[in-house]
């Protein structure tokens, strides 16, 4: 006789139609206590329960019923070899064909809303019986179907109708599947218990989200996937509208929407080819818009475009007369998003968690660079003036907003700014006097006066001050400081009659 298997804890009609169809195959269903009393109710005839099935009852509130030799021998067991099958026979154990196992919901009980559970009851979540099922079951695909994932019961119903059994191509790749399920569980379990920023095993929990039309450019393919274990403001987006997101949307996306959130104020952002091109606040938010695109109407062109508040209907019949490939908002009416999908390709995204990234991943051949998150500092208490001119209120305004900006330009990195509006932004240069005679050039085609400069990084010569002497509107610079040609930058600000402050945190963006 064919056996199948079955524990999960999610239980559904897709699970029952499935098991029914193994029950007319001729297959006895064994199953754990509540799966067990599940299929009872929907009426399946020929069914066992695991304590009948191993002549041992569970124990321990259910923490030990289907760790048993009756059930690891049935699935453990090679068909192949003799030695096995006089083994089993000989203890009378019953040879198990199929193990379809889901787990306690671990993943989603760590992000339990509205908060999350206590340790006690959490560890109630990390599964033993089913992994342990699964991986055996994996272990044996020569002989034994592996089953966690839902989508795949029609494609063993289908082989089973034509072949009278899983083949063994599937068999293989199911458990894959099942290994590859089990390692992100561990993992995710690992992660939450070890609690360490840099363990000696690096391990990540990522389910994919969607396939992707390709990667960076037409000849990559590519995925997204997302975090199982922590919290992400592109975790839980949702596109109301527009085509397919591709690779360079989600990084333009998350890199305005890091952007936009630094701030209390109605805050815009446009973002291309993920370096901000332009940022501006706003008594209100059409305000702020506008103030962003007039930054850089050149590079908004095709961009990204990123708001903190909700989109109002004047703005978003301001967004139709220009081309961006994707907005985001926290929210939209619906006569908004009636204005906005005039625009049939334009890509509407709703995204309003938090910005919760605690470490940054950067693949290198053979190998995965990891550091923390590049917060940003509270530079309203720390930073310290180093001239012998003082900064004006509304110049340390427009510092501080700055600096919020300059953190997420690529290095090189400089950015010229107006009081909270960004007028000149240029980063990924080699070297920061080309950087800083971009962004102060981008500036006064827009304003000759009232401007601040804040740099990424310290300056390695006096250079960067005498190009912002030489625009005759730049008043004030915020820069690390650091360098051994320190008091050379400091003499030129008080020869031009500029003030000038250290914060003693680089930032670079590489």
């Amino acid at each position: 006789m064919k056996r199948a298997l079955i524990s999960v804890y999610e239980k559904n009609e897709k699970l029952f139609k499935f098991v029914n169809f193994l029950d007319q195959k001729g297959y006895q269903i064994v199953s754990t206590g509540g799966t067990y009393q599940y299929f009872i109710k929907k009426g399946l005839s020929n069914l066992i329960e695991v304590s009948n099935f191993t002549s041992f009852p569970e124990i321990l509130d259910g923490r030990v019923k289907t760790i048993h030799p009756n059930i690891y021998a049935g699935i453990l067991a090679n068909r192949s070899i003799e030695k096995h099958m006089k083994s089993v026979h000989s203890h009378n154990i019953h040879l198990i064909d199929i193990v379809l196992v889901n787990f306690y919901p671990f993943f989603e009980k760590i992000h339990h809303k509205p908060e999350p559970i206590n340790i006690n009851s959490l560890i109630e979540f990390i599964d033993i019986g089913g992994p342990s099922m699964l991986r055996a079951a994996a272990k044996n695909f020569l002989h034994v179907t592996a089953i966690t994932d839902k989508n795949d019961y029609e494609l063993v119903q289908s082989e089973i109708d034509d072949y009278g059994f899983p083949s063994l191509k599937l068999r293989k790749r199911l458990a894959g599947k099942a290994f590859n399920f089990t390692s992100a569980y561990d993992s995710a379990i690992s992660q939450y218990l070890l609690d360490d920023k840099f363990p000696i095993y690096l391990h990540s929990s990522y389910e994919k989200k969607i396939n992707l039309r390709y990667g960076e450019n037409p000849h990559q393919k590519a995925a997204y996937y997302v975090n199982i274990t922590h919290k992400g403001s592109m975790r839980n987006f949702q596109q109301l509208h527009g085509k397919k997101l591709s690779f360079n949307n989600l990084r333009d996306m998350d890199v305005a929407w890091k952007v936009v959130t630094q701030f209390s104020e109605p805050a815009c952002c446009t973002v291309k080819h993920s370096t901000p091109c332009g940022v501006a606040l706003g008594k209100n938010i059409i305000e702020a818009f506008q103030k962003t695109y007039y930054a850089d109407t050149i590079s908004s062109f095709g961009g990204i475009m990123a708001v903190n508040v909700p989109i109002t209907k004047e703005l978003a019949k301001e967004i139709n007369h220009i081309f961006l490939e994707v907005v985001l908002s926290p929210n939209y009416e619906t006569d908004v998003l009636n204005i906005l999908k005039i625009k049939k390709n334009l890509r509407i995204i709703s995204i309003s968690e938090p910005i919760s990234d605690r470490l940054e991943y950067v693949q290198i051949d053979g190998g995965i660079l990891v550091q923390e998150s590049d917060y940003f500092f509270p530079y309203e208490k720390s930073y310290k003036i180093v001239t012998k001119k003082k900064f004006s209120d509304q110049e340390l305004k427009s510092l501080f907003f700055a600096q919020k900006v300059v953190k997420y330009v690529k290095s090189n990195a400089i950015v010229v700014a107006k009081n909270t509006q960004t007028l000149g932004i240029s980063g990924g240069q080699t070297n920061r006097i080309w950087a800083a005679r971009q962004a102060i050039e981008r500036a006064l085609e827009k304003s000759k006066e009232g401007l601040v400069l804040v740099s990424d990084a310290f300056f390695p010569f006096r250079d960067v001050v005498d190009e912002a002497a030489r625009s005759g509107g730049i008043r004030a610079i915020l820069q690390p400081g650091g360098s051994i040609r320190d008091e050379e930058s400091v003499k030129a600000c008080d020869d031009y009659g500029i003030a000038m402050a250290f914060t003693g945190k680089r930032h670079f963006k590489h």
